[in-house]
């Protein structure tokens, strides 16, 4: 399939869902690698969970969170499921990680070690590790049985903007306000690459392509960048979406077609076609920057959260042929 036909068949996301569950700003929005849960993280202090059953239907009433996880002593920045969706791990200003039981939504552990915020956090997909940056600009490993920090990584220069193992876990990339990104050894510590590119701005957000080869990379200067890592080379760039401020995650849909989805400073969310870089929506709704977004794993559905001023997570499917 050509990018022009896939393009003249794209089906357009519409707003399904609209959950008022935070009482501050959204932070972050996952779904469950099983796809049966949305889990949120809030500037409120708490983290909370949504049975997609509830949320893919359209019905008047928003759903009831099925969890809410208390604990931290100060907002909470990140969150992530293990790859069995039993656990969630959540990053805060109070400096701590916190690990939880999803059904029960209790604290199985606290991981202390930062000493400034807590920004960032994923599990490996064997979920037997946790990485985790922060404003101390290190970036730690720890062992998810112990809850002990296995490796402190003088990783940056300046705050850790995101923290993300490849598909194997043998890798980690880092992002930094320093303008770097960094690629680690896992079981070493050991950097093994680090990408810098000539303008040298802020970068904002980075992961891992599903097939690991590519890192997606937000900066400052509102752009998304894919990148080989192994050649050091960008391949395609994305733009016409706004970040200059907030570190805005975007994420990969593969689902049906290869789409790049962000959020954005003019309170939408953006698709762009991955190969064309062409914009294929803008999804309008939010009321303030989108500060998170999330494709589903196996359905055409996203989650997108955003700050303050709107403190919603909304659903967006895509429309069935």
């Amino acid at each position: 399939m050509s990018s022009d036909q896939s393009l003249e068949s794209f089906r357009p996301y519409t707003l399904t869902q609209t959950l008022n569950g935070h009482l501050r700003a959204i932070s972050s929005v996952k779904f469950s690698h099983d796809g049966r849960l949305l889990a949120s993280s809030s500037a409120d202090k708490t983290l909370l969970t949504y049975s997609l059953s509830s949320i893919s239907n359209s019905d008047s009433t928003p759903p009831s969170p099925l969890q809410k996880f208390t604990g931290h002593e100060q907002g909470v920045s990140d969150l992530a499921f293990s790859s069995d969706s039993r656990f969630l791990v959540s990053a805060s200003d109070d400096k701590t990680i916190r690990l939880w039981d999803v059904p029960t939504a209790t604290c199985l552990k606290t991981l202390i070690g930062h000493t400034n915020y807590v920004f960032c956090v994923n599990f490996n997909p064997q979920s037997n590790m946790i990485v985790s940056g922060a404003f101390d600009e290190t970036v730690r490993i720890w062992d998810v049985k112990t809850g002990k920090c296995l490796k402190v990584l003088p990783a940056h220069s300046d705050p850790v903007t995101a923290v993300d193992f490849n598909r194997d876990g043998t890798m980690i990339v880092t992002s930094s306000y320093d303008g770097l990104c960094r690629i680690w050894d896992a079981s070493t510590g050991h950097c093994m690459k680090t990408l810098i590119d000539d303008e040298n701005p802020p970068v904002s957000f980075v992961k891992f392509s599903p097939n690991g080869k590519f890192i997606l990379v937000g900066t400052l200067d509102n752009t998304l960048r894919l990148w080989n890592y192994s050649t050091g080379k960008i391949l395609k760039t994305y733009t016409s979406h706004t970040n200059s401020k907030y570190c805005i995650s975007s994420t990969f849909s593969v689902t049906n077609g290869k789409y790049i989805v962000s959020g954005s400073e003019d309170s939408c969310v953006y698709l762009w076609e991955l190969q064309s870089r062409k914009v294929v929506q803008k999804l309008e709704g939010h009321t303030d920057p989108v500060i998170s977004v999330a494709s589903h794993p196996t359905e055409n559905i996203i989650a997108s959260g955003a700050l303050d001023n709107d403190r919603t997570v909304k659903i967006w499917t895509q429309e069935k042929e």
